[in-house]
């Protein structure tokens, strides 16, 4: 069986937010979904400590602290490095793709426009991952 996830969403579009949580009660998928508006705020979130997330879904293009600043500022921190950081963008700049995967993320995923696409990336993104071992923080 697989397990349900601790997630931390990092997007600033209350629909995108809306969207991801849609696909996850169509499917019946029961995560813990943390929301975070932008980088500073997910940053905030991480230092308390109180809430660590199996992955990090986020979006590149936010106010504050953009997707990929705080890329650099999570895996350049020794406890907070090893959690898996997907981005889900609208972009598919090359120098943003190229730039992500140079700082160590886990995947990269472009946002469909139609959202029966969207959801079914979303739950095939999510199944992945819930089927994964990952590090357990104590």
């Amino acid at each position: 069986m697989s397990k349900s996830l601790n997630i931390l969403l990092i997007e600033d579009d209350a629909i995108e937010v809306m969207k991801f949580n849609r696909v996850l009660s169509t499917h019946g998928m029961n995560h813990k979904i943390v929301e975070a508006n932008n980088g500073e705020e997910a940053l905030d979130i991480l230092k308390e400590k109180e809430f660590v997330p199996d992955i990090i879904v986020l979006d590149l293009n936010m106010p504050k602290i953009n997707g990929i600043e705080f890329l650099r500022v999570l895996k350049n921190d020794d406890y907070l490095k090893f959690i898996p950081a997907i981005v889900l963008t609208t972009s598919n700049n090359h120098n943003d793709i190229f730039e992500c995967y140079k700082i160590g993320i886990a995947g990269y995923l472009i946002k469909p426009l139609k959202y029966e696409d969207y959801g079914d990336r979303i739950k095939k993104l999510l199944e992945y991952w819930m089927t994964n071992e990952l590090i357990s923080k104590s």
